[in-house]
């Protein structure tokens, strides 16, 4: 098994991981999925794991992951045709393919069938979380964000066009910005000097409602004629944005 003696597994995923991912491990070695599960749980990560290939790819397609870790000898289906057959089917989600093979051919052939990285068996912990960050973020900086959402409220950052339940909402070009910012950060408290900087670019308090004002204006636009409130005051913190009470 591939542990690094004398540090522990959340003290490696402190060190390694980034944000919170749905990751998907498709391992037919019943202990090196255990412990594979075990650090990625304890880093904040949902896990689900797969014990061949059948089984692993049918959940793949099924489910929206992040990223993926497939061993490439499995039964059923071997890793290679999972991941052959995930691509052949548009599904772009970063792969790490773990292997006792570790020849270059191996490697080659495990990158061409569709592979993101490929980590050798046996392998150290941190190297794995910091591969996994390190294909997630690759696999999100081709991403291009055009479109913001919480609950029924839709903003298009390309168009500049807000609907809530599908009825078109028109904002002045800084409600637009409020907006965007308080989606961008939805479900947190957003504070006043937070709003000045993101949305005023003033990095001091100049003392006046304005922030008041908009914020009554813009929750008119996307509240009234609706049934649920979005937009929320936090007494003594700021203004949350998010789709629950």
């Amino acid at each position: 098994m591939p542990y690094e003696n004398g540090i522990s597994l959340r003290n490696l995923v402190s060190d390694y991981a980034g944000g919170a991912m749905h990751i998907l491990i498709i391992e037919d070695d019943e202990n090196a999925a255990q412990y594979m599960a075990k650090g990625l749980t304890e880093s904040g990560h949902v896990v689900d794991v797969a014990s061949n290939g059948r089984d692993g790819l049918f959940m793949a397609t099924g489910g929206d992951y992040d990223a993926l870790i497939v061993d490439r000898m499995l039964p059923h289906l071997d890793g290679l045709a999972v991941i052959q057959a995930l691509r052949a089917a548009d599904i772009a989600t970063p792969v790490l393919i773990l292997s006792a093979l570790g020849e270059v051919d191996d490697r080659v052939k495990g990158l061409r069938a569709g592979g993101d990285d490929y980590l050798t068996k046996p392998f150290a912990f941190s190297e794995l979380i910091a591969r996994l960050d390190a294909i997630v973020r690759r696999h999100n900086a081709g991403r291009v964000e055009t479109t913001l959402k919480v609950g029924d409220l839709e903003l298009d950052l390309l168009s500049r066009q807000v609907r809530r339940a599908g009825r078109a909402i028109e904002l002045q070009p800084r409600e637009f910005r409020l907006l965007e910012y308080m989606m961008r950060h939805a479900d947190q408290v957003v504070t006043r000097t937070m709003l000045l900087e993101g949305v005023w670019d003033y990095h001091f308090d100049p003392q006046t409602n304005v922030i008041d004002v908009h914020i009554s204006r813009l929750r008119q636009k996307i509240e009234k004629g609706f049934d649920k409130p979005l937009l929320h005051t936090v007494r003594g913190a700021g203004y949350v944005l998010r789709d629950t009470p």
